[in-house]
């Protein structure tokens, strides 16, 4: 799957868990009640903006590249992510219709997914109750203390190596990593996390 997609699953996934109101986990947590964790985030939500911070370390260079934007969701299968200057660029995901603008340049490229990597696939999967793990991923699920760490591991050999969630154990997300097979490695943070604003077609422009 395309790494860029699999950076907005992740991302919406994890702006999700923010949403959620406290719900406890005690004790082992299996990677099926992991992903209904997840699933929980959903309740009652239509839309949802943050403001967030990523960090990436790239492979080859020492210093990591730190870039401030936002993000933005519309139930069923809008998605739109945007850092901001020195590494302007925006993404927006319409299910399978894949959509990059870099502004500086002018420069947009579009990618048309299969049918099984589109956003949609993945909303109604969480639309239900989680009973076993989605083909194409492994999860794993680990409890130490009050941390939850989810970690779902693409089948593929794409460019996506791992994804990590750690949450607390009510429910909080703390961080999301995204480790590629390239070995560059983003970390990504949530802020000013808003639900059910009423998002409009205007706020899911690129230009």
């Amino acid at each position: 799957m395309n790494r860029t997609l699999y950076t907005l699953i992740a991302a919406t996934l994890a702006t999700l868990v923010l949403l959620l109101p406290g719900a406890a986990t005690a004790g082992r947590i299996t990677p099926v009640e992991g992903l209904e964790l997840l699933r929980k985030g959903f309740a009652g939500v239509t839309d949802f903006t943050a403001e967030i911070t990523q960090e990436k370390q790239i492979a080859l260079m020492k210093r990591k590249l730190v870039t401030n934007g936002t993000v933005r969701f519309r139930k069923p299968d809008l998605f739109y992510l945007e850092l901001y200057p020195p590494h302007a660029s925006r993404v927006l995901l319409k299910d399978t219709s894949l959509t990059m603008f870099l502004p500086a340049d002018g420069i947009r490229q579009k990618i048309a997914l299969p049918p099984e990597e589109g956003l949609l696939r993945w909303m109604n999967l969480l639309d239900r109750p989680v009973t076993k793990i989605p083909e194409g991923v492994t999860v794993q699920a680990e409890q130490r203390g009050d941390t939850v760490t989810l970690t779902i591991l693409p089948a593929t050999t794409g460019g996506v190596k791992e994804l990590q969630l750690l949450l607390g154990s009510d429910g909080r997300l703390r961080r999301l990593s995204i480790e590629e097979r390239n070995r560059d490695r983003t970390v990504i943070t949530f802020n000013r996390l808003r639900k059910n604003v009423g998002l409009a077609d205007k706020d899911f422009r690129l230009e």
